[in-house]
C-alpha cells in the first residue's frame, strides 16, 4: 500500500503506560532518515512515548541491531527501524533490500516483538525526500503508527505491560 492510499490517521492512541520505543536509525541518507524520525516523534508525542535513538552504519545493519536490542529484556516496548536504500546501477540494491527485509522479518517472527519498519527502498533520492517531509506522506510517521498498533495488540493479548 502506498502512503497516498493510506487511510487518514488522527492522533495516535494507546491504552496503558506510555510506551518506551527504541528507534534504530541507519542515517546513510541523514536528511531523509532525520525527516522520518521527526515524523515518528510527532506520532509518539501523542502517546507520551519515550524514544531512545541508536544509529547504525546502514540499512544492512538494522536486523542485527534489532536482534541485539531484543537481548536486553524489558527495556523497550517497541522498536522503530528507519533507513533508506536508493537504487543504483548494479544489483547491489536488490541484494541489500532483500537481506534487510528478510532479516527484519526473521527477527520479527521469531521474537514476536512490536516493530515499525520504516525502510525506504526507492529509485531516486527525490522519492525518498518526498516520503520524509513534514507532511502526511511521511513514512516515519506511518511506521510509528504501525509499532504503536503492534504494542496495543501485544498488550491486548497479555504479551506486554
Amino acid at each position: 500500500m502506498s502512503t497516498i492510499d493510506a487511510p487518514e490517521r488522527g492522533a495516535a492512541t494507546l491504552t496503558g503506560p506510555a510506551p518506551r520505543i527504541l528507534a534504530i536509525a541507519a542515517p546513510y541518507y541523514r536528511d531523509v532518515v532525520d525527516g522520518m524520525l521527526r515524523g515518528a516523534r510527532r506520532v509518539f508525542d501523542d502517546v507520551k512515548a519515550t524514544v531512545e535513538v541508536a544509529e547504525v552504519a546502514g540499512g544492512y545493519e538494522l536486523p542485527a541491531a534489532l536482534a541485539m536490542a531484543l537481548k536486553v529484556p524489558g527495556r523497550w516496548d517497541g522498536f522503530l527501524l528507519l533507513g533508506c536504500v536508493v537504487k543504483g546501477e548494479t544489483d547491489h540494491y536488490t541484494f541489500i533490500c532483500d537481506a534487510i527485509c528478510h532479516g527484519v522479518m526473521d527477527v520479527s517472527t521469531r521474537s514476536a516483538a512490536s516493530i515499525g519498519f520504516g525502510l525506504l527502498t526507492v529509485d531516486t533520492l527525490a522519492q525518498a525526500e518526498a516520503r520524509s517531509r513534514d507532511d502526511n506522506m511521511n513514512k516515519g510517521a506511518e511506521a510509528a503508527h504501525a509499532v504503536l498498533g503492534q504494542i496495543a495488540l501485544a498488550r491486548r493479548w497479555g504479551l506486554a505491560g
